[in-house]
């Protein structure tokens, strides 16, 4: 079973940076899209950004022009880098991908567990 493992979360002041990684358990077949969702207690699980092996990128307007996507397609590694963070970006970050040709992810697709970020005011 592949996993998703994710790393480069934390705790980090207001205007702040943090980057997120995320790579498979082992090699497999390159993934066609890989992304990233957040999830807050108590609120839907919202995507952040996605990216294809062509470098197609799609983001949620709320991270426009803060962060950026990119990703390894040899490794199936997709980073998040996370410019001017503000205390609402506070959530748990959760890496997916999937075989599909699409920019969102679905229950049967790969995910990671998250990894927590927090942003201070």
């Amino acid at each position: 079973q592949v996993q998703l493992v994710e790393s480069g979360g934390g705790l980090v002041q207001a205007g702040g940076s943090l980057r997120l990684s995320c790579a498979a358990s082992r090699r497999i077949f390159t993934f066609r899209t890989m992304g990233w969702y957040r999830q807050v207690p108590g609120r839907q699980r919202e995507l952040v950004a996605s990216i294809s092996t062509g470098g197609d990128t799609n983001y949620a307007d709320f991270v426009k022009n803060r962060f950026t996507i990119s990703r390894e397609n040899t490794g199936n590694t997709v980073y998040l880098q996370m410019n001017g963070l503000k205390p609402e970006d506070t959530a748990v970050y959760i890496c997916a991908a999937t075989y599909g040709d699409r920019v969102t992810f679905r229950s049967d697709d790969f995910w990671g567990q998250g990894t927590q970020v927090t942003v201070s005011s």
